[in-house]
């Protein structure tokens, strides 16, 4: 993939993940431009969870804790971020579970051309959700979802838009697909490219383990909302405020 625009990409992948990371090289062969892995932080390792996750009131305001790879999730992308600030490029983030499509190069190089209409885009996402086209481009639409995708196996973003992620990441408490998506909380509309040019391969994810916890239901549930509703009408930040 030949491209001369300032972009650069990278890989959040476990370095443990050896069979992961040669899956990921064999994909990327295609890639003229360079790329480089970011070691993911495995959550079941830390020694002490960071002081922007606060247990308690997470699970108040959740229902549950975030589990220890949602947080290793999280730190991952805020890393990615930082690195899309510092470097001033425009950023191709993928997680090490993808299937890339035949048109990504096209898609890839559109976006670049067309990067003054966009902050974040998705280029994949784990469920169908339904959309609003915005622009008809040759290949794919660039649409806005109307329900959360769920996801971050892949998105470009531009550097004013991860400084602001990263202003408003200063508490963890949600998966970080659901942070992305919560326009309320940043400020950012976030679009996607479809037919998403990303598939995933299906593979249990090694970075996040959040399929494996059960909803929220019940008392547990309207206990959240009250304490959601306390939150907003008290604090002067609350974490989740009105849509």
């Amino acid at each position: 993939m030949g491209m001369q625009a300032p972009i650069q990409v990278f890989v959040i992948s476990l370095q443990r993940s050896m069979d992961r990371r040669e899956a990921v090289k064999k994909q990327l062969e295609r890639f003229s431009i360079p790329w480089k892995f970011i070691d993911a932080v495995d959550g079941r390792l830390l020694a002490q969870m960071p002081p922007s996750y606060q247990a308690i009131k997470v699970k108040l305001l959740q229902g549950y804790e975030l589990t220890p790879g949602e947080i290793g999730c999280f730190l991952s992308h805020i890393e990615a971020w930082k690195l899309c600030v510092e470097n001033d490029y425009t950023t191709l983030v993928f997680e090490d579970d993808f299937q890339v499509t035949e048109n990504i190069e096209q898609v890839i190089r559109d976006l670049i051309d067309i990067s003054d209409q966009w902050s974040l885009v998705r280029l994949s996402g784990i469920y169908e959700t339904k959309h609003e086209v915005l622009r008809h481009r040759q290949g794919y639409d660039l649409v806005r979802n109307l329900a959360e995708p769920c996801g971050t196996a892949a998105y470009m973003i531009q550097p004013d838009a991860a400084k602001i992620l990263l202003k408003n990441a200063a508490y963890i408490y949600e998966p970080v697909d659901h942070y992305l998506e919560h326009y309320f909380k940043h400020g950012l509309r976030i679009l996607a490219a479809k037919p998403y040019p990303i598939r995933l391969s299906h593979s249990k994810s090694t970075i996040t383990d959040r399929f494996d916890r059960k909803p929220v239901k019940g008392l547990r549930k309207t206990m959240r909302s009250v304490l959601r509703w306390m939150d907003r009408s008290f604090s002067p930040s609350p974490w989740f405020p009105k849509p």
